[in-house]
């Protein structure tokens, strides 16, 4: 990073999984620094939808940083997400032709939910699928059932992480989604059955849906349980393969909530 902004810049690492993020200060002028980050993120940043972007460099080994202005804000609790600007910010992202129309130029696939269900049955396979909790068997089994339910649906950009830490709430007032390395073409029941089941009570999801622009039916919420146990399988698998069992385990017992939830297993 010294290289490309002087060695009279102050850099610091960020955080985050990647150790791929820095923030940089000289004087008065600060910066967020990103290694290799979304490659739409100066249509993020026309949009309002992340902090603005100041440049893009690509560096001699080939890797490309960016440079996005640096704002004093605070990431949002799990109770402020359940805020209409997030249900707005959220509508605003699905709705972007854009941001749509760029990913596709990108060449990202659409994700199709029997393609995710094959991902699972393999990563499944790989992780010993004899020792498999019973649940994961059974909750395969009912993403196979409901197949039916969720393909042929219309797919718009989905961040596909919707952890409170990743919207960022700025001094001003201004409300930004942040760290987009894992978006993709997909059902938006992903990312809405993600923030209902996590972070708003479930007599509120109509009235927050209906922030967000569509009603509560049948459909949608089908569509929302199957995404969502299809993610928390893959969460499970994920902290398996890094032997966080604790983790795991973790997973497991939100697996089992939204099994009872679905009428999979019985009070």
């Amino acid at each position: 990073m010294e290289q490309i902004l002087g060695q009279d810049w102050t850099i610091t690492p960020a955080g985050g999984s990647t150790g791929e993020a820095y923030y940089a200060q000289r004087d008065d002028k600060r910066l967020f620094l990103k290694r290799n980050s979304s490659p739409f993120l100066a249509v993020l940043s026309a949009e309002g939808i992340v902090p603005k972007l100041v440049w893009t460099k690509r560096m001699e080994n080939g890797d490309v940083i960016t440079a996005q202005q640096w704002l004093e804000g605070r990431e949002l609790s799990p109770e402020e997400v359940k805020h209409p600007r997030v249900a707005q910010l959220l509508s605003k992202i699905h709705h972007s032709s854009e941001l749509l129309d760029l990913l596709m130029r990108m060449g990202k696939k659409p994700l199709e939910p029997e393609t995710l269900l094959q991902d699972l049955k393999s990563q499944e396979q790989e992780l010993s699928f004899v020792n498999t909790q019973i649940e994961v068997h059974q909750c395969l089994r009912y993403l196979d059932n409901q197949l039916p339910y969720v393909q042929n649906q219309r797919k718009v950009v989905c961040h596909c992480d919707m952890n409170h830490n990743n919207w960022l709430l700025t001094t001003a007032g201004q409300l930004y989604l942040i760290d987009w390395d894992n978006a993709m073409v997909a059902d938006p029941a992903m990312d809405l059955g993600m923030i209902l089941h996590w972070y708003i009570p479930e007599e509120e999801w109509g009235d927050w849906l209906e922030t967000y622009g569509v009603e509560l039916h049948e459909d949608l919420l089908v569509r929302m349980h199957w995404y969502i146990i299809a993610q928390t399988i893959s969460f499970i698998q994920w902290h398996k393969s890094r032997l966080e069992e604790k983790e795991a385990a973790r997973w497991l017992e939100d697996l089992k909530r939204l099994m009872l939830k679905v009428g999979m297993i019985n009070n």
